[in-house]
């Protein structure tokens, strides 16, 4: 079991110091490695943030990127990627769980960047009428996150995961033709100059877009909604040789208070996931607040139960 995001809200629930102790605490086989903002930084807070994402209160509003000219006032120097990072932590935290996988996921895939930045309506339109600019965006920000990548792979992660969100419940943001002239030649590269495996992440229904997960070297995918059209069963058919599958459970069914929806979810994923090799029981998404802590230990219990 892997959950890439369980938010500091839930830790709390739990009355427990990090997030890497509740993911310990939870049975799950590996956590992230830990991480900030740095100080200053606009980013999830109020302002415009490094990467041209305007925030209000925590929330995404839009984004301020409009030409050419503004990629590299938005782009901050490579070199900051290490204030990303609580590199005094990773040592005592490797000490404390030594057999747990170290992980480093972030939603700063290209393809994600670029869209906040420039706001997501421009984005895809420009993602037709100026390709030239999509491009060079893309480029920049496929150096930043091959940054932060090379900087959690020197702290010692195992594993990376790159949450880049490509779709909706409809289907993918831009088509497969395009996802494959503009965005699928970043994602080699990121996974080439990789030197652990790589997990791509979306929200959405990514289905149309597994074939070039493949092909682009990706070991596995994390997201797999349920409630967006994906059906565990037939990627696993399709995929399941190819691919490592994460997820599938959906995150509605962790709030309120419904143990038996609950249990009908988990039961249904763990069978269509383990009906062979290459899949790790998570969320669809993350675990975060709003969710009842209780239904969340009890979601990790009852994997850990049918996985027997």
């Amino acid at each position: 079991m892997l959950e890439p995001w369980i938010e500091a809200e839930i830790v709390s629930a739990f009355d427990l110091p990090d997030a890497p102790t509740a993911c310990v605490t939870l049975g799950l086989d590996g956590f992230q490695i830990p991480t900030c903002a740095p100080k200053g930084s606009a980013s999830w807070n109020d302002g415009i943030d490094e990467w041209g994402r305007r925030w209000s209160r925590g929330v995404y509003v839009d984004g301020v990127v409009r030409s050419r000219a503004d990629i590299p006032t938005f782009c901050p120097p490579l070199a900051c990627a290490a204030r990303f990072f609580q590199a005094a932590s990773v040592g005592e935290l490797r000490r404390r769980y030594p057999n747990h996988c170290l992980f480093y996921g972030s939603h700063i895939g290209p393809f994600t960047i670029a869209a906040m930045s420039m706001g997501y309506e421009r984005f895809l339109v420009a993602c037709v009428e100026d390709q030239p600019l999509v491009t060079e965006l893309l480029e920049a920000q496929t150096a930043w996150c091959l940054a932060m990548f090379r900087e959690a792979q020197a702290l010692g992660a195992e594993l990376l995961i790159l949450g880049d969100d490509a779709a909706d419940n409809q289907g993918p943001m831009i088509s497969p033709a395009l996802w494959r002239q503009l965005v699928l030649p970043f994602h080699k590269r990121i996974v080439r100059e990789a030197h652990v495996p790589v997990i791509w992440h979306s929200d959405g229904n990514t289905e149309p877009l597994l074939r070039m997960a493949v092909e682009v070297g990706f070991a596995g995918v994390h997201g797999l909604d349920p409630g967006a059209g994906v059906d565990l069963a037939r990627v696993k058919k399709n995929f399941g040789a190819q691919l490592a599958l994460f997820g599938n459970v959906p995150v509605q069914v962790l709030f309120g208070d419904d143990p038996t929806a609950l249990r009908g979810e988990v039961r249904r994923a763990v069978g269509q996931g383990t009906s062979g090799p290459g899949y790790a029981f998570a969320t669809c998404n993350s675990v975060h607040g709003g969710m009842n802590p209780a239904l969340v230990r009890e979601m990790y219990r009852l994997a850990r139960e049918a996985e027997r």
